[in-house]
């Protein structure tokens, strides 16, 4: 069970940097061009990383079932691409 949760945690890791820095180059392109689109993508996927971030904290540090954590990430996923996909039709 050891070697699950390492591989877990460090996948888990890996999608917490590669997600900010996507919504770091998204909201650093949104200030150069001030484009609404582009300031929805940011936060789509920003929305999409907090819900990695956030289900990792409550399956880690509180003491919950791990279905809590399932349903925290994936409600804040459904979220972002919500926004993800609105930022691809704004204008």
């Amino acid at each position: 069970m050891v070697h699950v949760t390492s591989t877990v945690v460090a996948l888990k890791t890996i999608t917490l940097v590669l997600g900010g820095l996507i919504t770091y180059f998204a909201f650093k392109a949104y200030r150069r061009t001030d484009a609404a689109a582009l300031r929805a993508l940011a936060l789509g996927f920003g929305t999409v990383t907090l819900g990695s971030l956030l289900a990792g904290v409550v399956d880690r540090l509180l003491d919950t079932a791990g279905t809590s954590a399932l349903v925290v990430e994936s409600a804040l996923t459904a979220v972002g691409f919500a926004i993800i996909l609105y930022s691809l039709y704004a204008e």
